[in-house]
C-alpha cells in the first residue's frame, strides 16, 4: 500500500500509464477515463470513510467476463471458452483496525459485515452481505486471519447484463482479501472457487464456476471443469481485431428479477438426466450411453431435460473445435461454431425466452435484429444465462458503426457496446 496522495500524484504524472494501457487495451492517448476512475475511487474512499490523503491504501480491479463458447455447460463440469473484458469494478481499500468489513458500492450504498460472525444467514440470501460474508468465511477457513477493512467501489459492469457483475464483485472482494490479509498467496483460480462457494452456500444461487473463473483469470481461457476440485485451463492467444472483427455485447433490456426458477431449472434438468443414469453430472455420462437411454429417459423425465442434455454434449464438443479454430487462425470456422451454438441454445437448451409473455421477448427480438443487420456476415448468439440480459455478436469492422446504430435504434441508446478482451483478471492495480 502507499499514501493516497502518492497514488494520485503518480497517476497524474503518467506513472501508471503502461500498466493501464496493458490492462484496458487502450493507447496512452485514450487513458484519461481510466485515470479518472482511479482518482474517483480514491476520492470516494476518503470522503465516505473520513480518511485523508496520507492514508495508505491500495487499488484493486476485477473485470466482467464474456462467454465465448459453452453455454450452460460449466455446472455439469463440462467445457467452456471464456474471456475477461475491459469493463471492470475498481476499489480503493485499506484495513480499518476493527472487526467490521465496510464496503461502499457507488449506486448501491454501504454494506457492513462482522468478521466474527461468518456462518451463513438465511435471511441474507440474494444480498451483497451474503457474498461478503461467504468470501470472508472461505478465506478464514484457509487459515488466514481476516479483519476489518474499508473499500469504496465503482463498477461499469452493468448488473443483469450477462457480463457477470456478481462474479466480478466476488473476485474483487477476493483480490482485496488476498492483497490486504493473505500476502497474495491465494491463486486466482482458488479465488474463483471461493466466489462460487459464497454464491452457492451464502447467496443461495446454484451457479457453476464459469463466471468466477472468467473474471478471475483474465484473457481468453479454455476451461475443462471435469475435475471438480482442480479444473484444467489454458490461455488461448487470439486478437479478434486482427481477424477483422469486433466483439459486441448487446443489452436487450430484459429483467432478470423473476427468472431465478428458470435459471435453476437448467442445471436441475441436466442433473436429472445424469442421476437417472447413475451419475452426478452429465460430464460423467458417456454421450453414447445417453443416446442409447433416450427412449427410457423420455418416459421418466420428459422432453426438455433430454433436449438440454443434447445441447450440453454438442456445445462441449464445439468448445474444443472453437479452441482449435482460434489456435489455427481459422476464424471463419470459429464463426460457424458460434452460430451453431446460438442455434442449439435457442432450440435445445431453450434459454432465449420463457414465453410467459408473448408480447415481451427482448432476447429473441435482439437475435432477430442481429441476424437481419449482419446480413449473413459475422455471427451472433444468446449470451450467458439467457432468458434476459445480453446477446453477443462478432461484427466485421467495416460494419461496426452501422450495426451499433441499428441495434441501438431498436434496443435503446448504448445497448450495443464494443468490448475488448482484457489480458489481466482480478488484480492489484496499485499496491
Amino acid at each position: 500500500m502507499r499514501p493516497i496522495i502518492s497514488i494520485k500524484n503518480t497517476l497524474a504524472q503518467g506513472g501508471f500509464d503502461q500498466l493501464l494501457s496493458h490492462i484496458y487495451c487502450r493507447p496512452a492517448a485514450q487513458l484519461q477515463p481510466f485515470r479518472d476512475r482511479i482518482t474517483c475511487v480514491a476520492d470516494g474512499f476518503m470522503k465516505e470513510f473520513d480518511r485523508d490523503e496520507n492514508t495508505e491504501a491500495a487499488i484493486f480491479s476485477a473485470p466482467g467476463r464474456t462467454e465465448i463458447g459453452g453455454n450452460h455447460t460449466d455446472h455439469q463440469r463440462g467445457k467452456v471458452l471464456t474471456g475477461s473484458v475491459d469493463l471492470d469494478a475498481v476499489a480503493c481499500a485499506a484495513p480499518n483496525g476493527t472487526g467490521t468489513v465496510r464496503i461502499f458500492s457507488e449506486g448501491y450504498g454501504m454494506t457492513a459485515v462482522d468478521c466474527s460472525a461468518l456462518a451463513p444467514v438465511k435471511e441474507e440470501e440474494n444480498t451483497t452481505k451474503a457474498i461478503i460474508r461467504g468470501m470472508l468465511a472461505a478465506v478464514a477457513e484457509k487459515g488466514y486471519s481476516v479483519a476489518g477493512f474499508d473499500a469504496f467501489v465503482i463498477s461499469d459492469v452493468p448488473g443483469g447484463s450477462g457480463l457477470s457483475s456478481s462474479a466480478c464483485f466476488e473476485v474483487l472482494v477476493g483480490v482485496m482479501l488476498n492483497g490486504l490479509f493473505c500476502k497474495n498467496e491465494i491463486s486466482l483460480a482458488e479465488i474463483a472457487r471461493i466466489g462460487q462457494y459464497a454464491e452457492n452456500v451464502y447467496f443461495g444461487k446454484p451457479s457453476g464456476l464459469l463466471d468466477q473463473m472468467g473474471c478471475a483469470l483474465g484473457g481468453i481461457v479454455a476451461i475443462d471443469f471435469f475435475k471438480k476440485e482442480a479444473p484444467e485451463y489454458h490461455e488461448v492467444q487470439y486478437d479478434f481485431a486482427s481477424a477483422g472483427y469486433a466483439l459486441c455485447i448487446i443489452d436487450t433490456g430484459g429483467d432478470h428479477s423473476d427468472l431465478t426458477a428458470d435459471y435453476a431449472a437448467v442445471p436441475a434438468e441436466m442433473r436429472s438426466v445424469a442421476e437417472a443414469l447413475g451419475k452426478e453430472v452429465l460430464s460423467e455420462v458417456d454421450e453414447k450411453d445417453f443416446y442409447k437411454a433416450v427412449p427410457e429417459l423420455r418416459k421418466k423425465l420428459g422432453d426438455r431435460a433430454l433436449m438440454r442434455a443434447v445441447h450440453y454434449y454438442a456445445d462441449c464438443c464445439r468448445v474444443e473445435q472453437q479452441v482449435k479454430a482460434l489456435e489455427e487462425n481459422a476464424f471463419d470456422r470459429f464463426l460457424d461454431l458460434v452460430t451453431e451454438s446460438g442455434h442449439s441454445s435457442y432450440m435445445y437448451l431453450q434459454n432465449v425466452d420463457t414465453y410467459r409473455d408473448p408480447a415481451h421477448q427482448p432476447v429473441a427480438l435482439a437475435l432477430a435484429m442481429a441476424d437481419h443487420y449482419l446480413a449473413g456476415r459475422g455471427a451472433f448468439r444468446v449470451h450467458g444465462g439467457g432468458f434476459a440480459g445480453t446477446i453477443q455478436a462478432f461484427v466485421p469492422l467495416d460494419m461496426v458503426d452501422g450495426f451499433r446504430a441499428d441495434m441501438d435504434s431498436v434496443l435503446g441508446s448504448g445497448a450495443c457496446r464494443v468490448t475488448y478482451i482484457r489480458p489481466v483478471g482480478g488484480c492489484v492495480l496499485v499496491e
